[in-house]
């Protein structure tokens, strides 16, 4: 390894993150948000059952109706519950896992700004030694390029 790999190494493990993080992130947000979507689909189809067991019940006699209809309150009731799962699931769990996605573009660009800035810096540096070498006396670049690398910082 050169020493300018050795350099750039904490910049390549911070990309590598950031990426690592995009994409684990962006698949967690899609597989529960899909997993959202199927127990709201499931929490629908029980009410259409928890119908159909009252429109059933409606034609039987008393001692059956009234067992179809306590049935149907009892799972009707159970749906409420998976109401709360798939609101709760929403709010707690896709919701900052969608903002992760802004957070994540938000440090790509900062991260971007940052390495452009050192590379700009180390630029300007190595045309500082450049300079020295090749005029020590003419001052003048020298403190030319001195101002132009302070005013990054």
């Amino acid at each position: 390894l050169r020493p300018r790999d050795l350099a750039n190494r904490p910049q390549e493990q911070l990309q590598d993150a950031v990426t690592n993080v995009e994409k684990h992130f962006g698949e967690l947000c899609q597989i529960f948000a899909a997993y959202v979507r199927k127990t709201a689909r499931l929490r629908d189809k029980a009410d259409l059952l928890v119908n159909e067991v009252n429109v059933y019940a409606s034609t039987e006699t008393p001692n059956l109706k009234q067992g179809l209809k306590n049935f149907a309150d009892e799972f009707a009731k159970l749906q409420d519950y998976r109401q709360a799962e798939v609101e709760r699931l929403e709010a707690k769990v896709v919701e900052p896992l969608k903002a992760y996605g802004t957070i994540v573009k938000m440090k790509r660009d900062d991260l971007k700004a940052t390495l452009t800035a050192k590379n700009r810096e180390a630029k300007q540096l190595s045309q500082l030694e450049r300079t020295r070498q090749r005029n020590p006396s003419d001052r003048h670049i020298i403190e030319e390029i001195l101002k132009n690398l302070y005013s990054l910082s």
